[in-house]
């Protein structure tokens, strides 16, 4: 899955990060309490704020979770078993959709 949020800011809303991912927001303070790699910050009001890595992180839950099939648990598991490995294949597979949207963008162009 392809995300679209700015690159340059240090923090994401929660709404920004639901919007990108198409998921509520009650799903993203669900993963946030499951997930122990996920530790956004809280501003004075309480709200979470996401750095990139969050974002990364989340990214990673959301292709085990929704896109591969796994259940919660599994999930946690397959992180906590092979995270390294998990990280560097869902890196390719990241780069390799934002190729993909690069070249429909460009066919779309033509």
């Amino acid at each position: 899955m392809h995300i679209n949020l700015p690159e340059n800011k240090r923090y994401y809303s929660m709404g920004e990060v639901a919007t990108a991912f198409g998921v509520n927001q009650s799903l993203i303070r669900f993963w946030d309490k499951e997930f122990d790699i996920l530790k956004p910050k809280k501003n004075a009001k309480g709200n979470r704020m996401f750095t990139p890595e969050d974002v990364k992180n989340l990214q990673l839950i959301y292709h085990l979770v929704k896109e591969r099939g796994f259940t919660l648990e599994g999930a946690k598991t397959h992180l906590k078993e092979g995270q390294k490995k998990t990280l560097d294949k869902f890196e390719i597979i990241r780069r390799l959709e934002g190729i993909k949207a690069q070249l429909l963008h460009i066919k779309n162009e033509l």
